[in-house]
């Protein structure tokens, strides 16, 4: 008989194991516990498995990536049979949950993406220092990304997810285009460990003695010997993770230099390859979500599959011409009406306008009653000066008057105070508009300059879409989302 998670927490520690609590573990059939000792000094991760061959992949490999100097959670005390074993309780903190705010909003902060960097950095790091020695005949249930896992998992995302949104398509002409795909993700072979689920809900933060905060890869048991674009694509197009383009970018470009240090690389053969990764992972994650949702019921992966539709959206916008009737299928898919109905919330719009008085408080068209509106009439006006009357707020002499003049600064400072407060929370709650509007005597100098500051504010201090429009002068201007 097995050894229990309480004799095997003795083993490890040479204390009796005292109350148990029950983890989530999403996707995995796994049962997880925290394990504290009776007199509360001691914590460990118990984890009862369900699969042997896929316990003893997963103890071997965290043996030999603990070998190697890689960041993975140490395992302590084993069963017999290595269905149960005690390993190293590494926190709380999910790099899903660390970085919740910048998933929320879309803007992350620098604390936030220096843990992204430093986690591209380390995956970089994983797979190639972890390839080296590394018997990928332990791996289960396969030893390497091969033609037959490829189509095990397009397969997969055919039968549990797209067969079960009930679009007509020709199955023979789709599994001739998924061959070509496997082709071509298969001229890609490396001696690279290819962790698969690479993602951040498998990356915890870690606070080490010294108060540093480092990421742990977790969870890494499906691995195999395979290309490193698969992993980047998994982190990178995570269907929940809300990286920006930009964002996504400035991450492959981190993650590329610290690969650099162990081979060469060619960017735009990476580029160009990461592509086809980012369109298969993307359908084997429908796959899963579809099995995973509708046929388990997990209420989780329902809610994850609008976004990963989203992500499908962006990609089939500069989907390769090598696969056209794929590309045509996941096109119908995405335009189905469970799927448009259905969609991921929309980002935050900012609507700033100036106005004259003397022509009423603009309207909202949004309907949501008109947000905030701040009366510039305090300050001190250019306008009674008539060198001033053919300028406009955003005019170099209007600028300059006001800015010396010294009242609309203060005045400034305290609408952003207020605008800020309620653009952050109606970012984190998903509304959609918000509406900012400067009126001053006649909607051309004090309205106009504030209108302008107030858009350029939000827009580079939150990232979002701003609409600046000057009604009394006609002008309308889009600073776009970052």
């Amino acid at each position: 008989m097995a050894q229990s998670l309480s004799l095997l927490f003795f083993e490890a520690t040479g204390k009796k194991a005292g109350e148990q609590t029950a983890l989530t573990a999403s996707g995995s059939n796994r049962r997880y516990y925290r394990i504290e000792s009776e007199d509360k000094t001691t914590s460990l991760i118990g984890v009862q498995g369900t699969s042997r061959d896929e316990n003893h992949a997963f103890l071997y490999m965290a043996e030999h990536f603990m070998q190697k100097g890689l960041n993975v959670p140490k395992v302590l005390a084993v069963s017999d049979d290595e269905m149960n074993y005690v390993q190293q309780d590494l926190g709380n903190v999910l790099l899903f949950d660390y970085i919740a705010e910048g998933r929320k909003t879309g803007v992350f902060s620098a604390k936030e993406k220096d843990m992204l960097r430093e986690t591209m950095r380390a995956l970089a790091r994983f797979q190639v220092t972890g390839a080296e020695e590394f018997d990928f005949n332990q791996c289960y249930p396969q030893p390497e990304f091969n033609l037959r896992s490829i189509l095990w998992d397009l397969n997969y995302f055919k039968y549990c997810f797209l067969k079960a949104t009930g679009l007509d398509f020709q199955e023979d002409k789709l599994e001739n285009e998924f061959e070509r795909l496997a082709y071509i993700l298969l001229q890609n072979r490396m001696n690279a460990f290819m962790y698969r689920d690479f993602q951040s809900r498998n990356v915890m933060v870690h606070k080490e003695a010294d108060g540093t905060e480092v990421p742990y890869f977790i969870d890494f048991q499906g691995g195999r010997k395979g290309p490193v674009f698969y992993d980047v694509a998994s982190f990178l197009w995570q269907a929940k993770a809300n990286f920006h383009p930009d964002l996504r970018e400035e991450l492959v470009e981190v993650y590329l230099e610290e690969l650099q240090k162990y081979m060469p690389v060619d960017r735009e053969v990476f580029y160009e390859t990461l592509k086809h990764f980012v369109l298969f992972r993307t359908m084997q994650v429908l796959g899963a979500y579809g099995f995973r949702g509708y046929f388990e019921k997990k209420p989780h992966f329902l809610q994850s599959i609008p976004f990963a539709i989203d992500n499908l959206r962006h990609l089939l916008k500069h989907a390769s011409e090598d696969y056209p009737y794929l590309i045509e299928v996941l096109q119908k898919m995405t335009e189905m009406k469970q799927f448009k109905d259905v969609g991921v919330r929309k980002p935050l719009v900012v609507r700033v306008m100036s106005f004259s008085y003397k022509k009423g408080i603009p309207a909202d068209p949004s309907g949501n009653g008109g947000g905030f509106v701040f009366d510039c009439r305090a300050v001190n006006n250019p306008g009674k000066y008539e060198r001033y009357t053919h300028f406009t707020g955003m005019d170099e002499p209007v600028i300059k008057f006001l800015e010396e003049d010294g009242e609309i600064a203060p005045f400034l400072q305290q609408a952003y105070q207020l605008v800020d407060f309620s653009v952050k929370r109606y970012m984190d709650r998903g509304f959609q508009n918000l509406m900012v509007s400067f009126g001053c005597t006649g909607g051309q100098h004090r309205s106009v300059y504030s209108a302008e500051k107030m858009a350029q504010h939000i827009n580079d201090k939150f990232g979002v879409e701003v609409q600046l429009i000057h009604r009394e002068q006609n002008i309308e201007r889009v600073l776009n989302a970052k």
